[in-house]
């Protein structure tokens, strides 16, 4: 029954991840357009926040675990994994605009396409639940909850905000309505419950692998910060002064000044 309740809790917090992601969709109940500072802003906050939960938390957490080694050699395989999947789908890449009519094998495919960005978070989320039930943990819900954990959950729920704006924009031009604008949103990121579940899942049976389980969710985050967040956020800062990035440097520091301290609590 503990295992059980244990994963449901996992899955809760994976799952807030997820709902976090409609949030980005609420500007648009209020604005017809979202500004394209406004989003390097936000990009650049997801990134500085990705980045400093990655080093702060996932890999301080795993040399407290392990070796550096051990901790390096999961860093490849969680950038390997990434790449791999990613060249993989491709040539399957969904554009948002087609959600709103596509079949039922489209949705497969779709969901099989967000689950090479959102499932890594989903494991970071899982990883850092490994200490659960154990001394030194924060009481929340009559569980002894790993600080980690409520770090890492607060910290990806932060940097969906931005995915679900990006995902919103495409799907405003077409018209879609303001909630159905929230659900698609959510959906992007309904796969880190369940990767928070198997990770967790993982590493509580098998704690010898949990260096290597930190060093996987840091070295995925992290290569999907290098390649994807910053790389979006330029894109669209490309017609702002100075191509948006010193709106991209200040929401980088400002995700670092707002998640370093969480990391020492």
């Amino acid at each position: 029954m503990a295992l059980l309740e244990n994963l449901v809790l996992v899955f809760v917090a994976g799952f807030i991840t997820a709902l976090a992601t409609g949030l980005g969709a609420l500007p648009f109940f209020f604005f017809d357009d979202i500004g394209d500072r406004y989003n390097v802003v936000l990009w650049g906050l997801s990134s500085g926040i990705m980045l400093s939960a990655s080093t702060f938390g996932l890999i301080d957490e795993g040399l407290a675990e392990g070796t550096p080694l051990e901790i390096g050699v999961g860093m490849v395989a969680g950038v390997a994994l990434v790449v791999v999947a990613h060249d993989i789908l491709m040539d399957a890449e969904i554009d948002p605009r087609q959600y709103e009519e596509a079949d039922f094998k489209k949705l497969v495919l779709i969901l099989g396409v967000l689950t090479v960005h959102s499932f890594p978070e989903g494991i970071a989320v899982g990883v850092s639940f490994a200490d659960l039930g154990l001394e030194g943990g924060a009481e929340l819900l009559g569980f002894t909850v790993p600080l980690l954990a409520v770090f890492m959950t607060i910290a990806i729920s932060i940097h969906n905000i931005p995915e679900g704006t990006a995902i919103s924009i495409p799907l405003r031009s077409m018209n879609v309505s303001e909630w159905k604008m929230v659900w698609w949103a959510v959906f992007s990121s309904l796969p880190q419950p369940l990767g928070a579940v198997i990770a967790f899942g993982f590493v509580s049976y098998a704690r010898e692998f949990l260096p290597y389980g930190f060093g996987f969710a840091a070295g995925a985050m992290i290569y999907l910060v290098l390649t994807e967040f910053i790389p979006e956020a330029l894109d669209i800062g490309a017609r702002l002064p100075s191509g948006g990035k010193p709106e991209l440097a200040g929401g980088i520091v400002a995700g670092v000044l707002v998640m370093v301290p969480l990391a020492f609590i």
